[in-house]
């Protein structure tokens, strides 16, 4: 008998063979004793592992069908850690509207390592076809992408990949495993910002990575344990207990979510609204193909920079900060803050304007929400008719 993923988010840790504990030990130590100069126990040294990282990578591996997981100490230094599986003279193939964390490290600091890159429309797949050249490693995917949410066809694009001798990294933060599952779809390395949905509260930063086969997971473990980056005991155990919660979290989060879109979307201040939920989204189809829900983020679009700074400010529930994926609802500005390190031609030719924000649904009531974002987008309308009278 297979269990379900809520059942698994909350069992897949275990309970302490020693004590019968139902929540993992926090061993809150650097190094261990060891009994013989000859032999040395499983663990040794806390960057090298941890019993209380090992029971969260061994979860988060069960969770994304893989072989192997690794937890670090943001999803940034998961993202750099796979990244750093590639040599001098490769060619990586990146989604044109990445995260602008991922797009700093590839265009600032990966080339330093001679390892060259192109940007590519990944929802058009024979653009990537055509990007693929003799020294390309690696088709790096976001689906849905980070902020105006495109939709990439995983199984085609790893396919495409294989033909090519090239891997598949995907980056899952925005679906974790209940709504997707790269490596079933044919991806190599799945990617989480565990700080999001995977914690939900908005407490700790952690990064996590499964590989789909044992020698990539050795490779990546390698590439771990050398540049240290690994995530505390603490905060393994906290991002373990934000797992179990994850089910009922982002089920409630994403129903309010489509909900506020399909308003948003109705609302004559907003221009466009971008959700995979949507059956009018270019990519819903594939979305529905490949996920089995839609998500708790969205972004949508007000006309100008004025406009926006108008609304934010009336605005009274949403937290407005970086991040996402928590239980408070989290409005963002792209433009200076998720996409700050990406210049602003490049992100205007992405559909990052200076009126794009970004939306992460919390747990609030749905009905407090949208009467927050109503009075707040009635302000932007007021104004907007007295500047114009003015």
């Amino acid at each position: 008998m297979t269990d379900r993923l809520e059942t698994k988010f909350i069992h897949s840790a275990g309970v302490d063979p020693q004590t019968g504990a139902v929540n993992v030990p926090i061993y809150q130590s650097s190094t261990f004793h060891q009994n013989s100069i000859d032999e040395f126990g499983p663990f040794d040294y806390s960057r090298s592992g941890n019993p209380t990282r090992q029971a969260l990578e061994e979860t988060i591996a069960k969770l994304e069908n893989g072989t192997r997981g690794f937890a670090f100490s943001s999803g940034m230094a998961a993202i750099s850690s796979a990244f750093m599986l590639l040599s001098a003279g490769d060619h990586v193939i990146v989604s044109e509207d990445v995260y602008g964390g991922t797009y700093r490290f590839i265009t600032e600091v990966l080339t330093k390592f001679g390892v060259d890159h192109s940007f590519v429309n990944m929802t058009d797949l024979d653009k990537l076809a055509k990007a693929i050249q003799p020294n390309t490693k690696v088709v790096y995917l976001e689906t849905p992408s980070n902020p105006v949410m495109n939709i990439t066809d995983i199984e085609t694009a790893a396919k495409l990949a294989k033909a090519n001798g090239c891997l598949t990294f995907v980056d899952n933060t925005f679906m974790t495993p209940l709504y997707q599952n790269p490596l079933d779809l044919g991806a190599d390395l799945v990617l989480h910002s565990a700080t999001k949905f995977l914690s939900g509260h908005s407490d700790i930063t952690a990064g996590l990575a499964v590989t789909k086969d044992a020698e990539l997971g050795d490779r990546l473990g390698f590439i771990q344990n050398s540049f240290g980056s690994v995530l505390g005991a603490q905060d393994s155990y906290s991002l373990i207990q934000g797992i179990k919660t994850l089910g009922a979290r982002l089920k409630q989060s994403s129903e309010s979510a489509q909900k506020i879109a399909e308003f948003l979307h109705g609302h004559p201040e907003v221009e466009e609204v971008f959700y995979p939920g949507f059956s009018f989204h270019p990519g819903n189809p594939i979305h529905q193909r490949q996920a089995s829900g839609d998500g708790a983020v969205l972004s949508f679009r007000l006309p100008d920079k004025n406009a926006a700074r108008i609304f934010k400010d009336a605005l009274r529930i949403p937290v407005f900060a970086v991040s996402l994926g928590a239980v408070e609802t989290i409005l963002s500005y792209p433009a200076t803050m998720s996409h700050a390190a990406m210049p602003k031609e490049e992100r205007e030719k992405r559909g990052i304007t200076d009126g794009l924000f970004r939306f992460s649904v919390g747990l609030e009531h749905d009905e407090d929400l949208i009467d927050d974002l109503k009075q707040a987008l009635e302000k932007v309308r007021v104004k907007s008719q007295l500047s114009i009278a003015n």
